[in-house]
């Protein structure tokens, strides 16, 4: 097995609110993944959805990384990469379950106690020192959040199901908190396409392990927007990818707020999600505090690149 060196690429240097901008844009991508993903988690479940798709992302990840330069992972670095797909797993199975409960824009909503969970975990964990900018944001963030939940929990008539699916949703925020940090180390150690395959693959292997018991064959209508949904996620990790190594974890973690305003747009289109103002309000917020995480001009990662 061959190690490969990793050498930072001081050429590969980009002016600092690219990264902001296209970890926005992966955010937009995975926002319109989330409500196709609910489409299929309420047509066939939610272990049959991740499962199919993990492995239609690893298919597609696989040929890009056999037809491009690559180099074997350390035993390290495929440490890491299992390590992130259990972590990742186990977001996906609580988040789209609970989605799929939930009104899009209120999932989300909840969503993002896990960016301010993360923005410390950077200090703590990456040793990145969290400025003013960075705080400010999130607060902005997740007081703008605070006031959309005021408003619907206080309007809305749970159901026990909308219940266990909030706190599915709860549930995986801390974990993928804990993703958005070893998202910022594999980003440093492999490449995007890299990153995807073996992301991919160790989800389709951990949840292949109970498929003798829960798989079921998908109908042949599903498997287009399955395709799309695969193609959206594969689109949103290798932009997340490439943002985060090239720009610290609290400076990008901000913009996980803008996914919410998808959200509001594609609920509203979609499943016919009604927009109170106190939504309005706490979305004017989280564009604030996008806004200012953007303007912060942080302090860019060197690029890191596998010799060939």
């Amino acid at each position: 097995m061959s190690e490969a060196v990793k050498t930072p690429s001081l050429t590969g240097a980009v002016s600092p609110m690219i990264p902001v901008l296209i970890c926005a844009l992966a955010i937009f991508l995975l926002s319109a993944m989330d409500a196709a993903m609910k489409t299929l988690v309420i047509a066939v479940g939610v272990y049959n959805t991740v499962l199919w798709r993990s492995l239609v992302a690893t298919v597609v990840a696989g040929a890009g990384w056999s037809a491009g330069s690559r180099s074997t992972p350390t035993v390290t670095v495929l440490r890491l990469h299992a390590l992130r797909a259990a972590v990742v797993g186990i977001v996906l199975i609580c988040f789209f379950w609970g989605l799929a409960r939930l009104p899009l824009a209120e999932a989300i909503g909840l969503s993002f106690v896990a960016p301010l969970f993360a923005l410390f975990l950077a200090a703590l964990l990456l040793g990145e020192r969290i400025r003013w900018q960075a705080i400010w944001a999130s607060v902005a963030g997740i007081t703008g959040v605070a006031i959309i939940l005021a408003g619907q929990f206080g309007q809305a008539d749970y159901s026990q199901d909308a219940l266990l699916g909030t706190a599915a949703v709860l549930i995986s925020t801390v974990f993928y908190g804990y993703n958005l940090i070893l998202a910022r180390r594999q980003a440093l150690v492999a490449k995007p396409v890299e990153i995807m395959l073996f992301q991919n693959l160790c989800v389709a292997i951990i949840l292949g392990l109970a498929a003798p018991w829960l798989a079921v064959a998908l109908p042949g209508n599903l498997w287009l927007p399955l395709v799309g949904v695969t193609m959206l996620s594969l689109a949103g990790q290798f932009l997340m990818s490439w943002s985060y190594a090239r720009a610290e974890a609290q400076y990008l973690i901000p913009t996980e707020y803008s996914a919410f305003i998808w959200a509001i747009a594609l609920g509203w289109f979609f499943f016919g999600e009604d927009v109170a103002w106190t939504t309005l309000t706490g979305a004017c917020l989280i564009v604030a505090g996008c806004l200012i995480a953007a303007r912060a001009n942080p302090k860019l990662a060197e690029p890191i690149e596998a010799a060939v």
